[in-house]
């Protein structure tokens, strides 16, 4: 089936309000916690008022509770460790959502905690049990996925981020996982510790700087898994890696609803995968549509699948040809 680019008045006045809201959402300066984020809003503008079949939009893990309010349909949220957090009712979620998955775009990651050997750190434990003063580079923004994981990891030993700044340590705030502000002390020397994901852009020069990441304890490994948090390694020969690291998944993207959305509907987003994929910005994690409502490597999920993406799936595996 051939799909081609849309044409007509619609389309162009629509491409051309996304263009301009996205260079608003992408400006530079603009803080992360800042206005970045968009909505997309699909529906009837013919009448004295906008009437919306579904809104989406992408920003914060709590925008699972706008779509429980219904002021938004569909959101997207990185990574899908939190969408399964707020399907469990565990973690950053105090009770469970009825939340259904209508696509993952693939996007391949890990979080990992690295020390600088000079600190003899091995374990998030042995930070609690020295009460090191630390300089620490991690996000910005305390809303960040990233920021979320950390909290909860280091709940487990009992302690958080204000403990270490009371030890005596510093927290060195990063925008972008390789931006100046982490990249220069990396290189200077002048940083003891990296907690954060993104990992392509800074977690090779820190190893050739320093840096080791450290394991996470068995029973650690265990209590972030009842949260959502998988288990996952960085593989020999990635990023200067001598050998196998094992650390936490922090892969995906999920767009998700609420499990009442009519099927019409996330099966009509679901179909635009393949309709679009030509014209989607992909990263290289992409292996085809198929991938998008499955559970792998790079799209990996815990909520159940929409039945309206279910159904999108099952005649995308129909159309396939034999063998």
């Amino acid at each position: 089936m051939a799909y081609v680019m849309p044409q007509g008045a619609p389309f162009r006045r629509g491409k051309f309000l996304w263009e301009l809201a996205m260079n608003v959402a992408s400006d530079p300066a603009t803080p992360q916690n800042g206005d970045r984020e968009l909505c997309i809003a699909v529906g009837s503008g013919s009448g004295d008022a906008f009437r919306p079949l579904f809104r989406m939009a992408t920003g914060s893990p709590l925008l699972a509770h706008a779509i429980m309010r219904r002021e938004i349909e569909m959101a997207v949220v990185n990574p899908s460790a939190l969408l399964t957090q707020a399907y469990r009712g565990v973690g950053f979620f105090k009770e469970k959502l009825p939340l259904r998955v209508v696509a993952v775009y693939p996007s391949w990651d890990r979080f990992a905690f690295l020390f600088h050997r000079r600190t003899g750190v091995k374990s998030l434990k042995d930070v609690r049990d020295r009460k090191l003063p630390l300089r620490i580079s991690l996000r910005q923004d305390p809303t960040h996925a990233s920021r979320i994981f950390i909290d909860q990891a280091l709940s487990y030993y009992g302690f958080g981020l204000d403990d270490l700044e009371s030890w005596g340590g510093t927290l060195v705030k990063s925008v972008r996982p390789a931006d100046a502000i982490r990249m220069n002390p990396i290189r200077d020397g002048e940083l003891d510790a990296i907690w954060d994901e993104g990992l392509s852009g800074w977690f090779a020069p820190s190893m050739r700087n320093g840096f080791d990441p450290i394991d996470i304890e068995p029973d650690h490994f265990d209590y972030l898994a009842t949260l959502g948090w998988r288990k996952a390694s960085i593989p020999v020969g990635l990023w200067d890696m001598t050998y196998e690291h094992w650390c936490i998944d922090f892969s995906g993207w999920p767009l998700y609803a609420h499990e009442s959305l009519p099927d019409d509907i996330a099966y009509r987003v679901a179909a635009s995968v393949e309709m679009r994929k030509d014209h989607i910005s992909w990263e290289e994690d992409y292996t085809g549509p198929e991938q998008l409502f499955m559970d792998t490597e790079a799209t990996p999920f815990d909520a159940p699948l929409h039945p309206g993406a279910q159904k999108f799936l099952d005649e995308l595996r129909a159309r396939a040809p034999a063998g």
